[in-house]
């Protein structure tokens, strides 16, 4: 399997990548464990499947992190290869606004890979990716 995107990470992704049930990782996890855990499940949402950050969080180890993980991603440089347009906010709601260069963005890549979007939101149950349909 070859990997859309470069996540610009300090390893290698695991063929096939099993992430679904995530243990938490320890308390003790510095910033740059949990960013790099966050990263490698990012990278591995297909086109056309989005994820919420609450359910990021928990496929990376973080419980219920979804605010982390929201702050994190507004953090990612500008020319990031991580698929950020495929994180969405809970009930399939986009949260960025659709009048800002980032909402736009957003919403033109999803509608691309084939995502229909009806009242700013994405049907969830057709397009919600959990982590073992796609690992093998």
């Amino acid at each position: 399997m070859e990997h859309e995107f470069d996540s610009n990470l300090p390893f290698s992704l695991p063929e096939p990548l099993m992430i679904d049930h995530s243990p938490l990782l320890p308390p003790s996890a510095d910033v740059e464990t949990r960013r790099a855990a966050v990263y490698l499940v990012m990278s591995q949402i297909p086109p056309g499947k989005v994820v919420s950050y609450g359910e990021l969080a928990a496929m990376a180890g973080l419980g219920r992190a979804a605010r982390w993980v929201g702050r994190l991603m507004s953090q990612l440089p500008d020319e990031t290869t991580l698929p950020w347009h495929r994180v969405i906010a809970a009930g399939g709601r986009l949260s960025l606004p659709a009048g800002t260069a980032a909402g736009h963005e957003q919403r033109m890549r999803l509608r691309a890979e084939g995502l229909t979007i009806v009242n700013d939101r994405v049907d969830m149950r057709r397009h919600g990716w959990h982590s073992t349909e796609h690992s093998g």
